[in-house]
């Protein structure tokens, strides 16, 4: 898990946010489970400390939000950390 708190939801930003930048590494672990064929319930119970038999809507909303944000940085959001940072 990153030392920066997460939220539920990841920011729905059309650019890498510092969030995002915050959580690079959840992300990458995020893609090598769902590779791997991982049980998404250990991915939240491991990455977000989350009992998803305790909580499972909310396990299954942070798990596919922030899966989808590491998606989004491998398809669009690197691009934003290659280039030129906005103010």
């Amino acid at each position: 898990m990153s030392a920066v708190a997460f939220q539920d939801c990841p920011p729905d930003k059309p650019h890498v946010t510092g969030y995002d930048e915050a959580h690079l590494d959840d992300y990458l672990r995020l893609l090598d489970a769902a590779d791997q064929g991982a049980d998404w319930r250990e991915v939240v119970a491991d990455l977000f400390a989350i009992d998803a038999t305790r909580e499972p809507g909310r396990a299954q909303i942070v798990h596919s939000s922030h899966l989808a944000r590491a998606r989004w940085m491998t398809e669009i959001g690197y691009a934003y950390l290659l280039g030129p940072r906005p103010n």
